[in-house]
């Protein structure tokens, strides 16, 4: 219940903060373009706080903290007074207008340049992107990828830590091969294809890295007990925290991911565990419960290992001085930035699957997750919401920015406005996909869960 409240908690400020950056960008730009604005709302619904100021703007604080909007005195929706006539929006010139729907997604954008540019200043805990381990057969493998190597360049882009490997190789989804730039220990560079035809991963259950075969230097999952969910199915086998597990199934464990491997193999299947109690062996039987993920059935055991932390060797901090920062912050923002575009391009096209979609029950759980690791995290997750919160709403949905944007630059280039009927049925089509999407996203939500 306690971790359900915070990631709540969590959620609520990220949301709060980004929805009032976007909806202040078309506040400011509309007060600039002389538009009088009668309301400023953060959520939706009955307001729990409320407050006019000077300027006669109604500021609402509401019960439903899923969105925004500013109102503003707009002759299509509401009488206006004929000395009120040059403050009215619709009445402003269709390049103002242009200017102030834009305003909203561009404040999102220029919030994840500053998130970045705070983030970085701070300094970003990190790890040196060193290959500690390669698995046999995998696309790194058949590249030639060997352990102690460092990645240095993904298709000509530079790397510094494991997180630019993630993005980069998020990037690469759908192409016939990525090439890895690596360096060994004299410091030799070799570039290395890498086949990806093949190449496939659960994103709700691995990362890209580890799906292509490369194991990380970084914290190392030991073969020791660290916790052991309560009425999981292995308290029900016996087995407690501490406990060391060193065979299953009569074969030696390597090593936790040997073990997790093996778990993943045998949903319902009764495997045969010796482990290790204070010095005394003991013979346990586990029986992995099954879990549905996108692809297949996996065994689920519920228990976590006891973690080593990273080698000093390969721990950094990644910070810049307040120029470097900003440079690096506005570099970070438009990657994301083309990665999404990116990425709702392979969903529209098919090569990235639709149940990769995730909702406000995911959001509400990175949120809480970084919000728990610092605030350097929750910096990163708000700048990757922001941007995808800027972009969405540039889609050319009638219901959203981008469909108000786009019947403007029609007016633009025609000379006169889009007819309200054709208007009208761009916002009921746009309300029902943008609705059908929400659905979906959420039902993936409830299907992660």
């Amino acid at each position: 219940m306690t971790g359900i409240l915070w990631n709540l908690g969590a959620f609520i400020v990220a949301l709060g903060i980004l929805v009032a950056v976007h909806e202040y960008g078309h506040f400011w730009v509309a007060r600039r373009n002389g538009v009088k604005v009668e309301r400023f709302s953060i959520g939706f619904g009955k307001p729990i706080w409320r407050r006019t100021g000077r300027d006669g703007t109604e500021y609402v604080v509401a019960m439903i903290p899923l969105g925004g909007y500013v109102k503003m005195l707009d002759g299509r929706v509401d009488e206006v007074p004929p000395e009120l006539a040059d403050q009215a929006f619709n009445n402003k010139s269709v390049w103002a207008r242009m200017a102030i729907v834009v305003a909203g997604p561009m404040a999102n954008f220029l919030f994840a340049v500053f998130a970045f540019w705070l983030m970085f200043l701070i300094g970003v805990p990190s790890v040196k992107p060193v290959v500690r381990d390669v698995v046999p057969e995998s696309p790194a493998a058949v590249a030639g990828v060997q352990p102690g190597m460092q990645i240095t360049a993904i298709n000509g882009n530079d790397i510094l830590t494991w997180e630019d490997v993630n993005f980069s190789l998020i990037g690469s989804i759908g192409a016939e091969q990525t090439v890895i730039t690596v360096q060994n220990d004299s410091g030799r560079q070799q570039q290395l294809a890498v086949p990806l035809t093949r190449w496939q991963f659960d994103p709700d259950s691995e990362s890209p890295i580890t799906a292509l075969g490369l194991m990380p230097e970084g914290p190392v999952a030991t073969l020791t007990l660290e916790q052991v969910m309560a009425d999981g199915a292995g308290e029900q086998a016996g087995l407690q925290s501490g406990d060391q597990i060193t065979q299953a199934n009569g074969e030696i464990l390597r090593d936790w991911n040997h073990f997790v491997a093996l778990v993943q193999s045998s949903p319902e299947q009764p495997m045969e565990l010796v482990v290790l109690r204070d010095g005394q062996r003991l013979d346990l039987t586990l029986t992995p419960a099954l879990r549905e993920t996108n692809r297949q059935a996996v065994g689920y055991v519920g228990l976590a290992p006891a973690v080593l932390p990273v080698d000093e060797r390969y721990r950094f901090e990644l910070t810049y001085g307040p120029l470097e920062a900003a440079w690096h912050g506005m570099e970070r923002t438009w990657e994301l930035t083309v990665l999404t575009f990116n990425m709702i391009g392979k969903l529209l096209t098919g090569i990235v699957s639709v149940d990769n979609l995730s909702g406000p029950i995911s959001i509400a759980k990175g949120a809480g997750a970084s919000a728990g690791f610092g605030l350097v995290y929750f910096l990163s997750f708000m700048a990757l919401v922001s941007v995808n919160l800027g972009i969405i709403n540039l889609l050319p949905l009638p219901v959203l920015d981008g469909g108000h944007l786009l019947f403007y630059m029609v007016e633009a280039v025609t000379g006169r406005p889009v007819p309200e009927k054709i208007q009208e049925l761009g916002f009921r089509i746009g309300a029902a996909l943008l609705v059908l999407l929400m659905g979906l996203a959420l039902f993936n939500d409830i299907g992660r869960l």
